[in-house]
């Protein structure tokens, strides 16, 4: 039987992610690391690890964010995603999640910590089920939404995605 999004959105008991898709937490650790081990920028203490499954479909889209701690997507069924992402120079780098080696396909991909990232699928009539695992632990606090004026002054020369993707 083939797979929908309907079916995994059930089956994971995931439900809508502010920045778009569809989300469930798999995983917090236990352990934690105090803030003074971490940078300035973390406002508390964060678990040493979070992981998530993460579904996009048709036209869902990931709105551009950042979060402060490196992400690692992993690829688990459906369609090749296109994960679009601004480093701190401006540089754009788009990472193709999914099978399809001969394509430029990675299973998995990171995310550096504090660069701008969004995604959309790289075919609308599929679905990308993924897992995302964030370390430090993702925390909702350091979680950014882009606004679409500042990133548009700061990278005119990505209007096109930033418009897509905001």
């Amino acid at each position: 039987m083939k797979k929908t999004p309907e079916h995994w959105k059930q089956k994971l008991e995931m439900k809508p992610h502010p920045e778009g898709g569809f989300f469930k937490e798999v995983y917090r650790s236990d352990l934690s690391i105090k803030k003074e081990h971490l940078p300035g920028e973390f406002r508390g203490d964060r678990n040493i690890s979070t992981s998530i499954y993460y579904l996009l479909s048709e036209n869902d889209r990931s709105r551009f964010h950042r979060i402060l701690s490196d992400e690692l997507w992993h690829f688990y069924d459906g369609g090749t995603l296109l994960i679009f992402e601004i480093d701190s120079y401006g540089l754009l780098k788009v990472n193709r999640l999914g099978l399809n080696a001969d394509e430029g396909d990675l299973p998995q991909v990171v995310i550096t910590a504090g660069n701008w990232f969004g995604a959309v699928l790289l075919n609308k009539d599929s679905y990308c089920l993924a897992g995302c695992t964030v370390s430090p632990g993702f925390h909702f606090e350091d979680f950014q939404l882009a606004d679409r004026e500042e990133l548009l002054k700061t990278y005119p020369e990505h209007s096109d995605i930033i418009n897509l993707l905001t």
